[in-house]
């Protein structure tokens, strides 16, 4: 099956307090260390960023493997990832992915596509490990939280595009607001096959998160 990315990288890195997405990791910016992943990923057949038309400037050094392109993005998330979608045609599969988690392999993108053909829909994601506590207004331990069958969940989320397209459809006529893909498609009651990473595949939030990252990167 044919499946093209959507990049989403129109954030304002409010919280890290300069362009993360233009960072350098290893010598290359985020942003580009997160396309890459997808260029070099075999079942990948085109790439749409999108970002402002600066910061993808930014990346052109050089020359890429398949078929890249931008798009604007929106106020929020989803209204970004529609804008990706509304740029797709053909493609059976869209692999949605964050632009700050340039740490995914091109053999979790494997994993996670060769997931959404058979159910139809696919995302990286990890069982939740740590103690989880639910917090007062005041950041005060209230309860523990049960953590069995809870799980974080990443990007790239990996869909059969005729899918998504008909979530977005939904959660933009019924007013919704979601966070991530996932989200999107449990709108029309579609459940997700959830892919954990034998890697790391961190979102770069945060300065530490940098750093941390730069240790990682492979």
């Amino acid at each position: 099956m044919s499946c093209a990315a959507v990049i989403v990288a129109s954030g304002s890195s409010r919280r890290m307090g300069f362009d993360k997405l233009a960072a350098e990791l290893n010598g290359r910016p985020v942003l580009r260390t997160s396309i890459d992943r997808f260029m070099a990923s075999p079942s990948i057949t085109r790439v749409v960023v999108v970002c402002p038309q600066e910061r993808f400037d930014a990346l052109l050094d050089g020359e890429f493997p398949k078929p890249l392109e931008r798009v604007d993005g929106g106020a929020e998330r989803q209204d970004s990832v529609i804008a990706g979608l509304n740029a797709l045609d053909t493609e059976t599969l869209v692999a949605v992915h964050d632009g700050a988690r340039p740490l995914i392999t091109v053999e979790a993108i494997e994993t996670c596509i060769a997931a959404a053909t058979e159910f139809g829909a696919a995302s990286l994601a990890r069982p939740i490990s740590e103690t989880i506590k639910r917090a007062d207004a005041r950041g005060f331990s209230q309860e523990g939280v049960d953590r069995d069958g809870l799980w974080h969940t990443e990007t790239p989320q990996i869909f059969k595009t005729k899918l998504l397209k008909e979530a977005y459809e939904l959660v933009c006529a019924n007013g919704l607001a979601v966070t991530d893909e996932v989200s999107a498609v449990e709108a029309l009651g579609v459940e997700t096959k959830l892919v954990t990473s034998a890697t790391p595949n961190l979102k770069i939030t945060h300065p530490a998160d940098l750093a941390l990252a730069e240790a990682l990167v492979h």
